[in-house]
């Protein structure tokens, strides 16, 4: 016989089901994309409806736009994305001395250009957590590749050990090893700069509620698991070629 099964949803991270006629508690563990980018990134292309609504599309339940130093998309995001069923984290993605740092949880525009620890302490001092987005990555600005293992170590809240846009896997398996190693919290992103590459890498997180401080405090606490798979190569070069060509326009357009 099959069981007959009826589900409601709290909005708590718990839902309660009826399986043949025994209540059973359940509990919600959330799909989150943790590093896209919008239109307002210098390198990004989509507004944030036509991410949200990708999000939307594919059955996100949250989303983090984090554009390179910038903060006003992120907001507009958070503040749009119950609209379409979602979550909205607010972040950043910080062009640090040392490489790129994802504020998740700011709200304010962290300055570029300091050393990683200095960086991770005004994120901190925003509200958010530190993310170290593709660490091992050099063309890509990977602290890792400068700052030293003892200093992330220290400082960061968590390693994004799965990014999308890859060619071998290498430095994926690397992040993803450094941070086993050293017991840091784990996440992964697309880092779409494409609206269409949106949830390419998800992050799971398990929370006792659905809201921004629960997301934050979950992920900083490692309760997080990861499922990704790689942009396809033509469209990480499609990106890439992209972003070169609107940084170029928009510095022409000055």
């Amino acid at each position: 016989m099959v069981p007959q099964v009826w589900q409601y949803g709290f909005p708590c991270g718990w839902r309660i089901a009826v399986l043949n006629s025994q209540l059973v508690i359940q509990r919600i563990v959330l799909t989150a994309e943790l590093h896209t980018h919008s239109s307002l990134s210098h390198d990004g292309r989509d507004p944030v409806d036509f991410l949200l609504e990708q999000a939307k599309a594919i059955g996100l339940d949250v989303i983090a736009i984090t554009d390179h130093d910038q903060i006003e998309a992120s907001l507009d995001a958070a503040s749009m994305a119950p609209e379409y069923g979602l979550v909205g984290l607010p972040g950043i993605e910080v062009s640090s001395a040392d490489g790129h740092v994802i504020g998740l949880g700011v709200r304010e525009v962290i300055p570029r250009g300091h050393d990683f620890a200095t960086t991770v302490d005004m994120i901190h001092d925003a509200g958010g957590i530190a993310v170290v987005p593709h660490p091992f990555q050099s063309s890509r600005q990977g602290v890792l590749t400068k700052a030293s293992k003892a200093t992330v170590i220290e400082h960061a809240d968590a390693i994004e050990v799965y990014n999308s846009r890859l060619l071998t896997g290498r430095s994926n398996r690397k992040a993803d090893r450094f941070a086993t190693a050293h017991g840091l919290p784990k996440t992964a992103g697309s880092d779409a700069h494409i609206g269409e590459m949106v949830g390419q890498a998800i992050t799971l997180i398990d929370t006792d509620e659905v809201s921004v401080e629960a997301i934050i405090e979950a992920i900083a606490a490692g309760r997080t698991a990861i499922e990704g798979k790689r942009t396809p190569w033509r469209i990480s070069f499609k990106q890439a070629g992209g972003g070169v060509k609107r940084r170029v326009q928009r510095r022409l357009m000055r």
